[in-house]
């Protein structure tokens, strides 16, 4: 920002404007300086510190949005499809059925799959990177996020719930859509994007099940599918939601990983080199991305009766922003926090959420990353940036819409 803002109602409205999404970070250094709670109003407060973030995630009494919480905070949401859908995933979701949602699923990443998963995903990451350098090989520029960071994590979660190879490029733009009606928004014709995404998403989905369910394979489509017919835990709808959840969270958290990693990796020339001597490098560096510059940078609480939260009072409805990007540059919890520093210890980034909440497929999206990030470097080392990025129009989910490089 060219101006330092120090009234938080400015701050705030700031953050929401295509200027503060590309770098809210000044932003969440004006809203620190009034301290980790910041009431705005008498029905909202607004969490910059990282131990507040880090407690509320673990808050019962902080409601996720679920459909209920959503009558209260978006009347009228029940007339567009991708809150109708996403109401019924267990991120939106709260007791009894985050619980049921999370049992069901929770088989899908535990640590035994994800290994196995390894040497899939090392296969298809070695065939993208050299898909990578061929269109690259004439020098002309390439948009990373389009031709390896989104197709990384499609290929790896084609691979995992059974979508088809010649399926997997065309759902960049629904997943990308889906992930519009997560941002704050002033009238509800702004979800349309996102009906549109979801409505396409659904359909897609219903015909896959309903393919596995006459002919299984060894997916987990498949498997999930097989298991929902047996134990009837979960509806059909419910199924293909949390199906949709899996595919979105899996695909667009990674790519916005792996295309962050890559950004900072051409602004510090010094690491770079590190990954490519030293592939063992790469949790250090990946934890420090997702610390540094994450993805998800804000999450949405809500008071579910009167309480007290880190000694501040709360009536019952009182919506609660986390904004965890700013918790993961707290300087009382990170030494030096404005500093990307891979080589850090106790890095403990608030981005994978936390708590009953906590991101079940935060193995897999780290181990893709570490996989890529030295491969890449290594077979391509003189990539380097071909033209400035562009950010999507977005804060909740934040990340490039485009990312020009050259290969070399």
């Amino acid at each position: 920002m060219s101006t330092p803002v120090t009234d938080p109602g400015a701050a705030m409205t700031a953050l929401m404007t295509p200027e503060g999404k590309r770098d809210p970070y000044p932003l969440y250094e004006a809203l620190r300086a009034y301290g980790p709670l910041l009431r705005l109003g008498p029905d909202q407060l607004v969490v910059t510190g990282h131990a507040e973030c880090f407690r509320a995630l673990r808050e019962p009494g902080l409601l996720s949005t679920d459909g209920a919480v959503q009558d209260r905070m978006m009347p009228g949401w029940r007339e567009h499809s991708s809150w109708v859908w996403l109401a019924r995933n267990m991120l939106f979701s709260n007791s009894p059925d985050h619980e049921r949602y999370r049992r069901f699923f929770s088989g899908a990443f535990t640590p035994r799959r994800i290994a196995g998963m390894r040497p899939v995903a090392e296969g298809l990451i070695d065939g993208l990177v050299e898909r990578l350098a061929g269109l690259g090989a004439d020098g002309a520029p390439v948009d990373f996020m389009a031709e390896f960071a989104f197709r990384v994590p499609m290929a790896v979660m084609g691979a995992l719930l059974g979508i088809p190879e010649e399926d997997q490029a065309a759902f960049r733009g629904p997943v990308g859509d889906i992930t519009t009606a997560l941002e704050p928004i002033r009238d509800l014709a702004q979800l349309d994007r996102g009906d549109g995404g979801m409505d396409r998403m659904a359909a897609y989905f219903t015909e896959l099940v309903a393919a596995r369910r006459a002919a299984p394979r060894d997916d987990l489509v498949s498997e999930l599918t097989r298991a929902r017919d047996e134990s009837g835990e979960l509806s059909e709808e419910e199924l293909i939601a949390n199906f949709m959840l899996l595919l979105v969270a899996g695909t667009e958290a990674p790519m916005d990983l792996i295309g962050n990693a890559l950004r900072l990796a051409l602004d510090h020339p010094e690491h770079a080199d590190g990954l490519r001597e030293n592939p063992g490098l790469a949790p250090g560096y990946i934890e420090e991305t997702l610390r540094f510059d994450p993805a998800a940078q804000a999450l949405n609480r809500m008071a579910a009766t009167d309480m007290e939260f880190c000694g501040v009072p709360l009536t019952a409805g009182t919506k609660v922003t986390l904004l965890i990007a700013a918790g993961n540059r707290d300087p009382r919890r990170f030494p030096d926090p404005l500093r990307f520093d891979p080589y850090r210890t106790g890095n403990h980034a608030l981005t994978f959420s936390g708590g009953a909440h906590f991101c079940l497929g935060a193995a897999l999206a780290r181990m893709q990353a570490e996989t890529a990030l030295p491969r890449l470097l290594r077979r391509l080392p003189g990539i380097g940036p071909a033209g400035e990025p562009g950010f999507r129009d977005q804060l909740v989910q934040r990340g490039f819409d485009r990312l020009p490089v050259k290969c070399g």
